[in-house]
């Protein structure tokens, strides 16, 4: 029998030291200004219930991709070498705003100065460390480095969903140190992913895209096996059709998937509902004129961008029935009009149905968000990868660090 997980609400974090790992890996524009907070809101009710159980609340978290030179300080704000724009400032100052409660800002995660303010905390003082990512030991999720970070907490708790699938040292390594917790946002995420996985109800429908087949195929093989209908859309959609025996003209196709298609047509081809028409044009820009034809006759020299308007209804008569629906990847090239008209369109019409509807992080995210309904959704998962682990029936690697957690020396 799997171990529970416990949440941080069933800890004892009064007078404490409580480090949490958070997702702050917020989009920034060229001059490092944030572009969008809502991962910055999703951590909030975590943090207000530590704050308000008088715990002292030590906030980590990475930002972006720095490239990290040897041999600098990244406790120096002067270096000019380092990449100022991956600094935690303008985060520390959007979250003192939305929690309208100071927020003291280090410059480094990790050595004698940072455990020395940590030491000085009181109740309810609000810390954010320094872009874990300034050091290699997080990505290389380095025991030493994770027991650096141990030093500023007496229970850590993990509320970052969107980066659980990553063994780094803050999220894994870390469990080793200190007694560990899931967050109200890691909690609501498996939670939620879980019952419509494993107790949905029916008819339950997933709707499937993404560029290549071969990066979702654990995701295909799990949903098919619990799904009343799963519809595919995407440029994956070329790889199913060229399996079929279709000429797909100049479409992406996953060459290596093929095999693996013909099977997967084979066995479940009453539940696969593939595209009946596409959009296609010469090139993918903006310019370009959206003709849409039937699959079977895809010209030799176009290529598919969407899934076509026929397609679209059909999708629509398949999930006006459905009580539980799942939708991962776009089903076209929705950042480039004119081929963003069925994923748009579709985003829109799941918004009007009263069903449960998950959707996951990523791109798909960002394709209900362009069309002005993601806050109809049942939830929006608010990591890709993790909710793409999770959708394809595996464990996440945070999960499994807090469910095996040994602490050293017990």
């Amino acid at each position: 029998m799997r171990k529970t997980i416990q949440r941080i609400d069933e800890a004892d974090v009064t007078h404490k030291h409580v480090l949490v790992r958070v997702d702050f890996n917020v989009p920034l524009d060229k001059s490092g200004n944030i572009l969008d907070d809502k991962r910055i809101a999703d951590s909030l009710p975590t943090i207000r219930y530590l704050l308000d159980h008088d715990a002292k609340v030590v906030l980590m978290s990475h930002l972006g991709r720095p490239v990290r030179p040897e041999n600098i300080d990244p406790s120096d704000p002067s270096d000019p070498s380092f990449q100022r724009r991956f600094r935690m400032d303008a985060v520390a100052s959007r979250l003192s705003e939305l929690l309208m409660h100071p927020v003291k800002k280090l410059d480094d995660c990790i050595g004698r100065l940072v455990e020395n303010e940590v030491a000085s905390m009181d109740d309810g003082d609000l810390i954010l460390l320094e872009n874990l990512r300034f050091h290699p030991g997080e990505e290389a999720n380095d025991p030493l480095f994770a027991k650096k970070l141990s030093r500023l907490g007496e229970v850590y708790c993990n509320d970052a969903f969107a980066v659980s699938h990553r063994a780094h040292a803050s999220i894994s390594a870390i469990t080793s140190f200190l007694p560990g917790y899931a967050g109200f946002l890691l909690d609501k995420e498996v939670s939620l992913i879980g019952k419509a996985l494993h107790k949905p109800e029916r008819p339950f429908v997933a709707m499937v895209g993404g560029l290549k087949l071969a990066t979702k195929i654990p995701l295909i093989k799990n949903l098919l096996g619990s799904v009343d209908h799963l519809l595919i859309g995407g440029a994956m959609m070329f790889t199913f059709l060229k399996a079929r025996g279709l000429d797909v003209g100049a479409s992406l196709v996953d060459d290596t998937s093929l095999a693996l298609a013909r099977d997967m047509l084979r066995e479940h081809g009453e539940r696969l509902v593939l595209p009946v028409d596409v959009a296609v044009a010469r090139e993918l820009t903006e310019q370009a004129t959206r003709k849409e034809v039937p699959v079977e006759a895809i010209p030799s020299s176009l290529k598919g961008f969407d899934v076509g308007e026929k397609t679209v209804v059909l999708f629509k008569e398949t999930l006006s029935r459905a009580k539980t629906i799942i939708w991962n990847g776009p089903l076209g090239a929705f950042e480039t009009p004119p081929f963003d008209y069925a994923t748009h369109e579709l985003a829109h019409y799941l918004a009007s149905l009263s069903s449960v509807r998950i959707i996951g992080g990523g791109d798909t995210a960002s394709a209900v968000a362009s069309a002005g309904v993601a806050e109809k959704m049942t939830h929006i998962s608010t990591g890709g990868g993790a909710s793409l682990v999770l959708f394809s029936g595996q464990e996440l690697v945070g999960l499994e660090a807090l469910r095996e957690q040994k602490i050293e020396g017990c």
